[in-house]
């Protein structure tokens, strides 16, 4: 799989062009947390804004943030401590997680690495929420082949064993909730 490098400091920008609804999805992602978690693996933590959404809403959570890029990781490690280079298709760290959170990054793997990704993270993990570019009419993101892979909200859904919460456009929050 081709490894785009975001620039970090320009990173919040660029996605907002590319993706109009982006503050939306994030707010949406942050509403599907189906309960206050105290444990949290973030996947593709980028710059770190899905976790500052996430300890507003919930200030008792501890976040583990993987991602990919080491740009990216290096920013986010001067607002968080647990922030590790990582891809996601590796082994998740050691759980149980409450919840496991991953805004704009599923996207990037292919429907089988989707797959066991959600197998795994059903065995360590009480919750997940994905917020994500998903196969729309409206497809409003730009997608770059051999980087993007999206699939059908609905897809999703059924392999992580949730719900659909949120669609508008190409852009859907899925909730799955494991206890």
């Amino acid at each position: 799989m081709a490894q785009f490098h975001w620039k970090p400091e320009t990173y919040l920008d660029r996605i907002r062009a590319e993706v109009p609804r982006y503050d939306e999805l994030q707010e949406e992602a942050i509403a599907a947390i189906p309960f206050s978690p105290a444990r949290v693996l973030e996947l593709g933590m980028g710059t770190g804004e899905t976790t500052r959404r996430l300890i507003e809403a919930h200030p008792e959570a501890w976040v583990i943030g993987l991602d990919a890029s080491p740009e990216m990781v290096f920013r986010a490690r001067e607002m968080y401590d647990d922030v590790q280079l990582a891809r996601i298709e590796d082994p998740l760290p050691d759980g149980p997680w409450d919840l496991v959170i991953g805004v704009l990054s599923i996207h990037h793997l292919t429907s089988e690495q989707k797959k066991a990704l959600f197998r795994r993270v059903r065995e360590q993990s009480r919750s997940l929420v994905i917020g994500d570019v998903v196969q729309a009419d409206v497809q409003v993101a730009p997608l770059d082949p051999g980087y993007d892979f999206p699939e059908t909200a609905a897809d999703l859904a059924e392999w992580c064993g949730g719900e659909i919460c949120w669609h508008a456009d190409d852009l859907a929050v899925i909730r799955a909730v494991y206890d």
